[in-house]
This record gives structure tokens, sequence and C-alpha cells, in this order.
């Protein structure tokens, strides 16, 4: 009768361990080009660059903003469209901030497109913890940023300026690291943020003509930032885009880094 109550209790635990390990895991969903919905240990939904409705990569079921559930928060790279894409009807509908550029969402806020408690502002160097468990710092990318909305006044098509692009280094209270590129050419600097903050998983721009090409994507992963994980992302969704995952992965060569390249749109790894 002992050991059939130890051998209940040793059950019983390993079942609270492996519950326990399940709610440690960060689940991370990527729709294609920069696209993620991000769930933390903790439970808590980030979405980063969210353009799904117009993205021609997203799973069709995805474009259903509703079927994303309940967001917490969002964060935004940059004011492209590619970027920027659903992130004010996902604010609006869940009462989500939007964590981006201060001067993205300043024009947010001014043309009133989102209240100014949906349009927080932030820097290159600024670092927020969003929900609890997770620490976001705002670090720079080389690109532009400019967003199209309508004029109030005129209701027609206006270009804006959307402060300056960034990249976003997500560190986690378990200690997984995500670097998020956002949209960047080569930058030297790539190495120091490497260095400093040791990401386990990179999120790359790979596609050419307005980010990285492959080669120079492969160079920055295996010289400067040397993750453990890399998955190579906004390519393919228009024609200027054209690297591919398979030119990244044999730029890379041999090396340890693990390459992400089986990852579809629409489909959750946990890490």
């Amino acid at each position: 009768m002992r050991f059939r109550l130890l051998g209940i209790v040793v059950a019983a635990c390993l079942a609270i361990a492996g519950t326990a390990s399940a709610q440690d895991k960060i689940k991370l969903q990527w729709f294609a080009q920069s696209a993620f919905k991000l769930t933390t240990p903790g439970g808590k939904v980030v979405m980063i660059d969210p353009w799904l409705t117009g993205n021609p990569k997203t799973p069709p079921e995805w474009k259903d903003l509703d079927k994303l559930g309940k967001i917490d928060v969002i964060l935004v790279t940059h004011g492209h469209g590619d970027h920027l894409g659903d992130a004010v009807p996902l604010a609006k509908k869940n009462e989500a901030p939007v964590w981006g550029p201060a001067g993205m969402d300043q024009f947010l806020t001014t043309l009133g497109v989102l209240p100014a408690n949906l349009a927080p502002r932030f820097g290159k160097g600024g670092t927020i913890e969003p929900v609890p468990g997770l620490k976001v710092t705002a670090v720079h990318a080389e690109h532009s940023s400019e967003m199209i909305l309508k004029d109030p006044a005129t209701g027609k098509d206006t270009s804006y300026p959307a402060g300056e692009p960034v990249g976003f280094i997500l560190q986690f209270a378990n200690g997984f690291t995500i670097y998020h590129m956002g949209d960047t050419a080569l930058f030297s600097d790539m190495k120091l943020y490497g260095e400093k903050y040791k990401p386990d998983l990179l999120l790359i721009p790979i596609g050419g003509h307005f980010v990285m090409n492959p080669a120079d994507a492969a160079f920055a992963t295996k010289e400067w930032i040397k993750p453990k994980m890399v998955l190579p992302m906004h390519y393919g969704t228009n024609p200027f885009l054209k690297g591919t995952p398979a030119e990244f992965k044999a730029a890379l060569g041999q090396t340890s880094i693990k390459v992400l390249d089986d990852w579809q749109p629409g489909e959750v790894k946990e890490f």
C-alpha cells in the first residue's frame, strides 16, 4: 500500500512539473513578412508588425482579426503599410496600446487615428515592460519610415512621416531573448546587439531591395549577431523581395546556428 501511495505521489509531481514546464513556454505564431503573435509564459498576447488582412502570404483564416483572440499590446517597428498593417483596428478592438517610434505614434494621435492612451511613444534605447515578464528595448534599424493615412480634411490618402524605424529586443523573465530586426540594411552595431543581448532567436529580413538580401543577412547572422536560432522573414510578398530561405541557408554555410526554414505562415512554435 505504501509503495502504491508513493507511486501516486510521484506521478502527481511529474504531472505538476509537466504543467509548469508547458506554462514556461513562449509561443510564437508567424503570419509571413514580419508579422507575429507572441504569447508570453504568463498568457499575455503581443502582436508585432501585424500586417494580416493585406498580406498575400498570411493564411486566409488569419485574415479574420477576431480569430486572434484577446490582444494585450501591439509593437510596430515603423510606419510602412506592411508593418503598421492592421495595428489601428486591432488597437481599437482590444483597447491595446500600439508601441512604436515616437514620431509615428505622434502623428497617429495628432490626426485623430488613435487616442493618446493607445499610442504611447518611445524611442531607440528606450526599454518598456508592456506586459509582466517581458522587457522590450527599441534599437536601431537602417531603413525609412513613412505611413499612408487618410487626410482628415480632404479624405485623400496622404503620406506622413512616421519617426525613425526600429528593431525590438524582447527579453523574457525566463531568460529567453528574441531580436526582431524589423526592416533593415546592414549596419555595424548589429555586432554590438549580438554581444550585449545574446539573442536566442533572431527574426531577420532577407528579401533584398528594401532590406538585406540573403547574403547580407547571412553575414550579419553568422559574423555579428550569432544567435542560437534564426528565422528568415520578409520575403516573397511582392516581386521586389526575391531573396529566399534556401539562398540564406546556403550563404550561412556550415554553422551551429539552427535555421528555422521549415516554419510556415500560420504555424506556432514554442520556445
